[in-house]
């Protein structure tokens, strides 16, 4: 498990949840291939993010002030945070929805709850990089795992599964709404900052192996965000 794992966490979020199910409850499996073609572009742009980081030893925030003038830095850094607190206060919300209803905790109890867990998986990094990706990346094949359970007991129809998942298909103007929701939801800008970050550090080996076991990196636990993206979506259909 490498940096990958924890920048593909950000890939099943509640926007990732929220469009996932309202598409596939709304038009089956027909919006499958959006899922697939939205998760190939961002395998593209995470190797690219991860290789920035390698290449350089700085990250994207970084490259941005390096190379553009001051105006152009300044929206970059307000478009960032805009971004980045409307994403955390989904990520919030949502965790604390999951307290409650698994623990039937009260809303403000499990806010509670969130703040104490995020900050114990954040002390992690007192202890280096890698125990915060293997925390990740064992958070992320927990949700693949509950979803492979999930899809056994809904036993979808693998025909037109795959038919959705090759066979593009808008049936409405609502379809192409949605598919711009699975689209946004699933290319992050925030994880393309971070992606970088977490690669700018990373030793050991040639530049050219640190490449090659990125790519890999990305592939495998793009993969997966991918196979739990479009598990949501057939469940849901």
């Amino acid at each position: 498990m490498g940096p990958a794992f924890i920048a593909a966490i950000g890939y099943i979020d509640p926007g990732n949840f929220a469009t996932n199910i309202q598409a596939g409850a709304s038009f089956g499996y027909q919006l499958l291939w959006v899922v697939v073609w939205a998760n190939l572009m961002a395998m593209l742009i995470q190797i690219l993010s991860a290789k920035l980081g390698i290449a350089t030893g700085k990250n994207l925030a970084e490259q941005i002030r390096d190379h553009y003038p001051r105006p152009v830095v300044w929206f970059y850094w307000v478009q960032a945070e805009i971004i980045a607190m409307a994403t955390d206060l989904a990520e919030f919300i949502g965790a604390a929805i999951g307290f409650k209803l698994i623990l039937g905790v009260s809303l403000l109890q499990g806010a509670v709850l969130t703040g104490i867990a995020t900050f114990l998986i954040l002390m992690l990094q007192r202890r280096g990089q890698k125990p915060l990706e293997k925390v990740i990346g064992g958070l992320l094949l927990f949700v693949a795992a509950a979803y492979i359970v999930e899809l056994f007991f809904s036993q979808p129809d693998m025909a037109q599964l795959g038919k959705g998942m090759v066979i593009p298909a808008l049936p409405n103007p609502e379809a192409v709404f949605l598919a711009a929701g699975v689209l946004g939801a699933t290319i992050m800008p925030h994880v393309i900052y971070l992606h970088s970050s977490l690669t700018q550090h990373l030793h050991g080996g040639t530049r050219q192996q640190r490449y090659s076991a990125t790519k890999w990196d990305v592939a495998i636990a793009m993969t997966i965000a991918g196979f739990v993206n479009l598990a949501m979506m057939a469940t849901a259909a």
